[in-house]
């Protein structure tokens, strides 16, 4: 019912920037929070970012300082501005939305993914 279209990835060099996307669409109620992780193929699937529909925001350690998360409600986007890439950020990012229904029952929906490669 919920679907998530990521987009802003691509191949940066180390110290590059990148934008990265997420809209939500479909059928839902309300978002309770959206947040940003990234996987490695062969690897646990990590935690990035954070942010509540009151604008609170969290990040993992490794990224701290460098990237920000925020989101527009009007738009139902979340945003992740990554800054200083670097090489051990190379993997592909997912958009997660948790909603809710007009009576109150959360959903998870993820998105497909887009790839960042950082690379000299």
């Amino acid at each position: 019912q919920v679907q998530l279209a990521e987009s802003g990835g691509g191949l940066v060099q180390p110290g590059g920037s990148l934008r990265l996307s997420c809209a939500a669409s479909g059928r839902f109620f309300s978002i309770d929070a959206m947040a940003w992780y990234r996987q490695v193929p062969g690897k646990e699937r990590e935690l990035v970012a954070t942010i509540t529909t009151d604008g609170t925001a969290d990040y993992a350690e490794s990224v701290k300082g460098r990237c920000t998360i925020s989101s527009d409600n009007v738009k139902n986007t979340v945003y992740l501005q990554m800054n200083n890439l670097q090489p051990e950020d190379t993997a592909t990012y997912y958009c997660g939305i948790v909603t809710k229904d007009c009576r109150g029952d959360a959903y998870g929906s993820w998105g497909h993914g887009t790839q960042v490669t950082v690379s000299s």
